[in-house]
């Protein structure tokens, strides 16, 4: 019986090897960026979308305009554009901007030299909102 014991533990000592397989081991990334699969890709990106917990809400909206929607905006700014040259005009005349304070309806506008240059403080009387230009020398 002895014997018997050891024959079968010979036998699977080096019988075992004979059905073993083995390969050899290589990693492959899966991210494009560290030289992946390229179409990996949009799966790598859609799962890191419908992942996000976080809503982008920055207020613009990136909807294309109609063509006529388009144009009136062109048109609005144009005009803004030319009846602000024509108040700074009637204002300043065609010289130099002077120094001190003016008024156009609701907007107060500081306009004082600095060592940087230039500086123009524009206040909204209406909605109390402020803002700073500096036109360097």
């Amino acid at each position: 019986m002895n014997w018997l014991k050891r024959l079968i533990s010979l036998l699977f000592l080096f019988g075992a090897p004979l059905f073993m397989a083995g390969q050899e081991l290589v990693y492959e990334p899966v991210n494009p960026a560290f030289g992946g699969d390229t179409f990996n890709y949009q799966w790598l990106l859609s799962s890191a979308e419908a992942q996000n917990i976080h809503e982008e809400d920055n207020g613009f909206s990136f909807d294309e305009q109609s063509e006529i929607d388009s144009f009136s905006e062109s048109l609005n700014r144009q005009l803004l554009n030319k009846i602000s040259s024509d108040l700074f005009r009637e204002q300043f005349g065609e010289g130099e901007i002077q120094p001190g304070t003016y008024m156009f309806g609701s907007l107060v506008l500081e306009i004082s030299p600095s060592t940087e240059g230039l500086l123009i403080n524009i206040l909204d009387t209406q909605t109390g909102d402020q803002t700073q230009i500096i036109i360097p020398n």
